[in-house]
């Protein structure tokens, strides 16, 4: 049933490749744990002390509680897909509860920091200077995913409106605007690049050395290169760029609902998050600040 459940996923609940992969991943992991520890090589054997023992065992092998609650997630889902197509009639997910997790703030750059970054005088006027700059300009000022950004086309690109078409998760599309000062930025860097690569076929903005689209670590490791001058930043990747979006909107005063919307949410709880770190910024200015603090 683990294939059925994978094209469900793909074609009806139209997850993304990389979604989908990570539940094929976790399902192999509990059939292999099954087979090995119960001598049962049919999944929908398991029973709630079966998962259980999983469960424990991942624990035990030293995997984050965040990771081992998506697996969870993940069996969840299963399972309730093998009751709805009467493949098992008790659902052993029941009583399973997520671990506790600690609480970790958004990371984000400080806005001081990211405007001296973008403004220094660091990227060459090279293809690899200006695409540079564009990764770092495009994630800052649209607060796009990383997957949005890699599979961006050219053609989505509005500079009489200034916004840009992206495909979010589950194949939804959403419209962004940005500022009037990435329009030059785009087209001086779209100007060099069809100077100097040849482009292939498959419309990408971003594109690699040779022509071809460019691929997550890519993106990582020059996202990585230059927040590391920022030692205050713990995490140095694209999502910490998206979340120093949503923290600089909300400090000058944006609505909760349209940055919301902008990140492509579909719950504001995910969004509310971005609200703490205002107000422990907030905090810590009264302390400095107030006679009475």
């Amino acid at each position: 049933m683990i294939d059925p459940f994978l094209k469900h996923l793909q074609f009806e609940k139209r997850l993304s490749g990389n979604t989908v992969l990570a539940y094929e991943t976790d399902l192999q992991q509990l059939r292999e744990f099954l087979l090995k520890t119960f001598s049962i090589d049919d999944i929908t054997a398991a029973d709630y002390t079966m998962v259980r023992s999983w469960i424990v065992n991942l624990v035990d092998s030293g995997i984050e509680p965040t990771s081992v609650n998506r697996k969870i997630a993940c069996m969840r889902t299963f399972f309730k897909f093998l009751v709805a197509r009467k493949k098992i009639t008790k659902d052993p997910m029941t009583k399973i509860n997520v671990l506790k997790t600690k609480k970790r703030l958004p990371g984000f750059v400080k806005e001081e920091d990211m405007v001296n970054l973008l403004d220094k005088n660091i990227f060459p006027q090279t293809f690899k200077g200006l695409r540079d700059r564009l990764i770092l300009e495009m994630f800052y000022g649209t607060g796009i995913r990383l997957s949005e950004l890699i599979n961006l086309k050219e053609k989505t690109i509005d500079f009489s409106n200034r916004t840009i078409k992206v495909l979010g998760k589950r194949s939804k599309e959403r419209v962004i605007p940005f500022s009037i000062g990435l329009v030059s930025i785009i087209k001086d860097y779209v100007v060099i690049r069809n100077r100097e690569v040849k482009t292939k076929e498959h419309g990408n903005l971003f594109v690699k050395n040779d022509g071809g689209p460019c691929y997550p670590m890519m993106i990582y490791k020059i996202v990585k290169r230059y927040l590391a001058q920022f030692p205050s930043v713990e995490r140095r990747s694209p999502h910490v760029l998206r979340h120093t979006y949503a923290t600089h909107l909300l400090d000058k005063g944006a609505d909760l609902n349209a940055v919301k919307d902008l990140l492509g949410h579909t719950s504001l709880a995910a969004t509310q998050v971005y609200t703490h770190n205002s107000v422990e910024r907030l905090k810590k200015v009264f302390d400095q600040a107030h006679p009475k603090a």
